[in-house]
């Protein structure tokens, strides 16, 4: 029984020292690494940051109305191209009850005022004609007989305009036809015919008839993360693509950065703007989305390597490559580097166009170029 016992013991024992001999042979048996070569190239780096956000008018006008009342007609649409001065729309003025009535007894004060006036005019003008008074007294008689006349016709116009919008002698400046104060394009006209409308006055800020802009001033609007607003300043180019327009870039100024930023989504965020530079005249929708990206650093056509093939010293950080002097036989060279964008970075120093750089972190064996 012991006997059987030993020698299965070395049965096993021979099994595993013969694996193991196996196995060493094998490693022993492959084939060394061999290690690929890299070379720099002449490119241009530009370092930026991302703004999403979207494409808005420069400066917009909200076209309210200057009277309360109705809208009667609406003459342009939205997309319509307008001057300085043409009419929008016209109001059909439902008065109010309230303003009529004390419209109404003020005529009647003024009516009133005026024929007394008048007949104390008259009165010293006969008594002037006599020459019982001086022409001190008829003049002062005739000043508040002039006051009284012009007094009652412009209670009667305030109870003209009160009631129909307009009144003789207002002309072309009639409440009820409301003009474009600028030019530009017809963004929204959010009413309809019928829609009630209100004067714009110290409790109300009115009810808008008409948006225009000028859409050949637009501007880039949008967001940075706070990690990134550091990194930028006013006057910084900035290229704009819009997702609506395939493969077109638009240059832009940035020109706003906000000085306070807002928490959205626990993050916080800086507005900017940025003027749009439309060379060639593109028509771009307002409100179109659209990504900036602004150019924080460009270093043009220098000598640049893959970040990947930098290496660095473990105590100093220095960075440094393995150049080629012979067949798998490489030296250590310090270099000096510039701008990086994440995948490329300028070496100013160190190295040349014609130096094969060691791929120093590939993961396997993979045979030589």
């Amino acid at each position: 029984m012991k006997r059987t016992v030993t020698v299965i013991v070395l049965v096993v024992i021979t099994i595993v020292f013969g694996t193991s001999l196996y196995y060493l042979y094998n490693k022993n048996k492959q084939e060394p690494v061999v290690y690929q070569t890299d070379k720099s190239e002449v490119k241009t780096i530009v370092k930026k940051t991302i703004a999403t956000g979207n494409i808005t008018p420069k400066e917009e006008v909200n076209i309210k109305p200057n009277i309360s009342g109705i809208i009667q007609e609406i003459l342009v649409k939205a997309g319509d191209v307008v001057k300085a001065g043409d009419v929008i729309a016209k109001v059909r003025v439902v008065p109010s009850i309230d303003l009529m009535n004390n419209a109404k007894n003020q005529v009647e004060t003024a009516r009133i005022n005026l024929e007394n006036q008048t007949k104390v005019y008259n009165r010293q003008k006969t008594l002037y004609q006599k020459g019982v008074i001086a022409t001190n007294e008829f003049d002062s008689a005739d000043l508040s007989f002039q006051q009284a006349k012009q007094n009652y016709s412009s209670t009667v116009q305030n109870y003209e305009i009160i009631k129909t919008g307009t009144t003789s002698g207002l002309g072309q400046s009639a409440n009820t036809i409301i003009k474009s104060p600028v030019a530009g394009m017809i963004l929204d006209v959010p009413v309809k015919v019928g829609t009630q409308v209100i004067q714009a006055n110290n409790f109300n800020e009115g009810t808008t008839i008409a948006t225009i802009a000028d859409v050949g001033k637009l501007i880039f609007k949008g967001k940075v993360d706070e990690s990134e607003v550091g990194k930028i300043k006013e006057k910084l180019p900035i290229e704009v693509t819009v997702g609506a327009i395939e493969n077109k870039v638009f240059e832009a100024v940035l020109d706003y950065i906000a000085p306070k930023g807002k928490t959205e989504n626990g993050a916080i965020q800086f507005e900017i703007e940025g003027t749009l530079i439309n060379k060639d005249n593109t028509f771009i929708r307002t409100g179109l989305s659209a990504n900036a990206s602004i150019i924080l650093d460009k270093a043009e056509n220098v000598l640049v390597l893959k970040e990947a093939l930098i290496q660095f010293e473990d105590k100093t950080e220095k960075p440094f490559v393995e150049i080629e002097t012979g067949k798998q036989q490489f030296k250590k060279q310090y270099v000096e580097l510039g701008l990086s964008d994440g995948i490329y970075v300028h070496v100013k120093s160190g190295i040349t166009d014609k130096d094969k750089i060691k791929i120093w972190n590939q993961t396997e064996a993979t045979p030589s170029k």
